[in-house]
């Protein structure tokens, strides 16, 4: 393993082939989407983007939904974990299906261009602008971990400095993004979308053609059940496990409704629909695919975790950190590290086969047996893991597992294909981070320097200043990457991030939709109260974060009745919008 860790450094996993593919496809991506937006340069085009189809809707919300940590971070997830992070997607159809029928219709009749314009028009300004802020911040946040991810893949391909890659990679994002806008973005992403699902088909291709040859599909099932990784549902009702089926379909539920429904890099998405109806097909496909495919790349990680098995895995996947301590003090202890691990993971093997062999034997009373001794030897392994973890940094929060689909990738795919790949990790990123600058940048614009600090100024002015405003956010999400070096599992962090902002995001939405009788006043203290309240709650509640959403929705409509009633009826006009 140490030469492999050497050829990461100098960055020798690539050839010319991969440059030319990586190169290619990011280039003939973005070029295209420039090329196809010149000259349309008005402001509703630029930050709503021209009407679309059904499918171009659907493609580009899933696509700005899937970044790069999802395709990254998640076969490492399922390979740690299992296909258990799937209930975080239960509640999504439920979600679709009310923004379709409720909040959609209202978007159109009002004609806005970002979802707090309607906060405005239901309550008043500070409640819109409140609105605004809360997605700003928490979308700010999260676009740092949208860079953050495709700069691990580019630092672990070609051995950059990690601090390096963020930068560039973020002024590539923020250069593309600046000079199409919401345009550029919806004309470019089915083709994203498509070199994204051909990458990550093509290399599940090749992990099972990897598997054992005597490996059957009944003998990769019953080892990866025998090692829980096929848990897909678990109904415990305990609020402490992170993932259940309950909190998936309840918290899961007001998660992707805050998600789908409020904020502003999904709204844009599908608000520019050439009708309503081409705009809730575009939902309605979200609806049906997005489970299969995140069932699909959590089977990869399982895959992988089968793969590793039978074929020796690097002690710590991500090698460029680990080759760092090959020298000085570290070394002997990282050599008896690898020893160990080499020792631990011959043994496991030992012991998969004796498993293997008991359960051909059909021996009832030998495969129990034999399957305990596996366990525990996959037990060693993973404390041997815990000694390489320990010694790269015995601070450092971040899971290992967020390299594993990287480290396959580049040890054992074909070159091309490689390059085909890290295009798809950045493509990903490119159509996720470009439509969240592009909603950073509409909605500072359209909610804060329009009505506050520019009040009535003109198209072009506000044209220009979403520009500003999105290069602005650009290098402040890069500055937010920077901080992500103690981030845990990437995948798990976007939705941790969401889950405490998003409480008061949907909570504000549900009372201005479905509670006639809250004004803006109330419903802004409740809204305050509940952000701080789930803040707290986060950091000294030990359940999982997905009831967060939950909790601090029903908190937030709570509160604002309560207020409501202390302030009386009289304290403010309410302002109901029908939907129709």
């Amino acid at each position: 393993m140490g030469g492999a860790a050497g050829r990461a450094v100098e960055g020798f996993f690539v050839n010319t082939l991969d440059y030319v593919v990586l190169l290619g496809t990011i280039l003939g991506i973005a070029g295209y989407g420039m090329w196809r937006t010149r000259g349309r340069q008005s402001l509703n085009t630029y930050l709503k983007g021209s009407e679309s189809s059904w499918y171009a809707i659907g493609l580009s919300v899933m696509a700005t939904q899937a970044s790069a940590v999802t395709f990254l971070s998640t076969p490492g997830q399922g390979y740690a974990s299992g296909l258990g992070f799937v209930q975080v997607y239960f509640g999504m159809p439920i979600a679709l299906i009310i923004i379709a029928v409720v909040f959609l219709p209202v978007y159109r009749k009002l004609n806005v261009i970002t979802a707090y314009e309607y906060l405005g028009q239901r309550f008043d300004k500070k409640t819109r602008l409140l609105g605004a802020s809360v997605f700003l911040l928490q979308r700010g946040i999260g676009a740092g971990l949208t860079i953050y991810a495709p700069a691990i893949v580019l630092s672990t391909v070609f051995g950059w400095p990690l601090t390096l890659t963020i930068v560039c990679s973020g002024l590539v994002v923020i250069i593309y993004t600046v000079s199409g806008g919401s345009n550029a973005v919806n004309v470019t992403q089915k083709y994203q979308i498509s070199i994204i699902f051909a990458g990550m088909i093509a290399a599940g291709v090749i992990l099972v053609m990897k598997l054992p040859a005597g490996l059957t599909v009944t003998d990769a099932l019953t080892l990866a059940g025998g090692f829980h990784r096929l848990n897909a549902v678990n109904f415990s009702p305990s609020p402490h496990e992170r993932y259940t089926f309950w909190s998936g379909v309840l918290g899961g539920t007001f998660l992707m409704l805050a998600y789908f429904g409020t904020d502003q890099s999904q709204v844009q998405r599908y608000i520019s629909g050439t009708s309503l109806r081409e705009s809730r097909l575009g939902l309605m496909f979200n609806a049906v695919f997005k489970i299969p495919m995140q069932f699909f790349i959590l089977g990869l990680g399982v895959l992988l975790f089968l793969f590793y098995q039978f074929d020796r895995p690097p002690v710590y996947f991500n090698e460029v950190e680990w080759s760092h301590h090959a020298d000085g003090a570290q070394a002997a202890r990282k050599h008896s590290i690898d020893v160990d691990f080499a020792a631990a993971h011959a043994d496991e093997q030992q012991k998969l086969q004796a498993w293997l062999t008991a359960r051909h034997a059909g021996d009832p009373a030998a495969e129990p047996a034999a399957r305990a001794e596996a366990l525990k030897a996959q037990a060693q392994v993973d404390a041997v893991r815990a000694r390489a973890t320990h010694e790269v940094d015995a601070g450092d929060k971040r899971k290992d597992t967020d390299y594993v689909f990287i480290s396959f990738i580049l040890h054992h795919l074909p070159h091309g294909l490689i390059g085909l790949l890290v295009a798809a990790f950045f493509a990903a990123a490119l159509s996720a981070k470009s439509a969240e600058l592009n909603a950073l940048g509409s909605c500072t614009t359209i909610d804060l320097y329009r009505p506050i600090a520019r009040d009535g100024a003109s198209d072009a002015a506000c044209l220009t200043a979403s520009k500003w405003f999105t290069i602005l956010w650009g290098f402040i999400s890069v500055s937010f990457a920077l901080l992500f070096t103690m981030a845990e599992n990437l995948i798990q962090a976007v939705n941790i991030v969401g889950s405490i902002f998003y409480p008061v995001m949907i909570g504000l939405f549900v009372v201005g939709f479905f509670v006639r009788n809250v004004g803006g006043t109330a419903i802004f203290w409740g809204a305050l109260i509940t952000q701080v309240m789930v803040v707290a709650l986060y950091f000294n509640l030990n359940i999982s974060y997905l009831w967060f959403n939950l909790i601090g929705c029903v908190a937030c409509i709570l509160l604002s009745l309560l207020i409501q009633l202390a302030l009386g009826p009289a304290a403010g006009a309410v302002k109901s919008i029908p939907a129709s």
